[in-house]
């Protein structure tokens, strides 16, 4: 199995497209930045829907938070999800050899899991949780939980960096 992941990294990083990427001077950073603003607007958004399950802001109604801000988090994803994938093959060898990468990588199905589990089981009753009332404790948890996650995935994106 080892020699066909292996096979597969190669492959990526010997792409066209991969190639492309490494030799102009620009489309890399150019896809660093747009990867940063998904990042931004992906996490930011969730990080405010999260903190306003944790109480914070409790005057802003928690359904009209979730429309707005998720719908940008789903923004973001159009940006990180290609972005990222262009950033990986550049480097597909080492990045699939880096733990740092791979506890990335896992943080970020966490979080996916997280934000799935969440609205498979508590997104329908957000019409009934009102500006004043306590939150259930499951979204407290699962706010708690994207936080952290969330900041998992920047670090580890960042100590890939260097």
């Amino acid at each position: 199995m080892e020699d066909i992941s292996a096979g597969v990294l190669q492959w990526l990083e010997d792409s066209t497209w991969a190639a492309t990427i490494r030799q102009s001077s620009w489309l890399y950073p150019w896809l660093e930045i747009a990867h940063i603003a998904g990042i931004t607007i992906l996490v930011g958004a969730a990080v405010l829907f999260d903190l306003r399950l944790l109480g914070f802001s409790k005057h802003l109604p928690v359904r009209g938070l979730a429309v707005h801000l998720l719908s940008w988090s789903q923004k973001g994803l159009v940006l990180v999800i290609p972005s990222g994938i262009l950033l990986f093959i550049t480097n597909a060898v080492a990045l699939g050899h880096d733990p740092v990468f791979g506890i990335k990588m896992g943080l970020l199905f966490l979080a996916g899991l997280n934000a799935a589990t969440f609205h498979r089981f508590s997104s329908h009753l957000l019409r009934s949780w009102n500006e004043n009332d306590s939150l259930p404790v499951r979204a407290k948890l699962a706010a708690i939980f994207s936080i952290i996650l969330w900041v998992g995935v920047i670090a580890c994106g960042r100590l890939l960096a260097y």
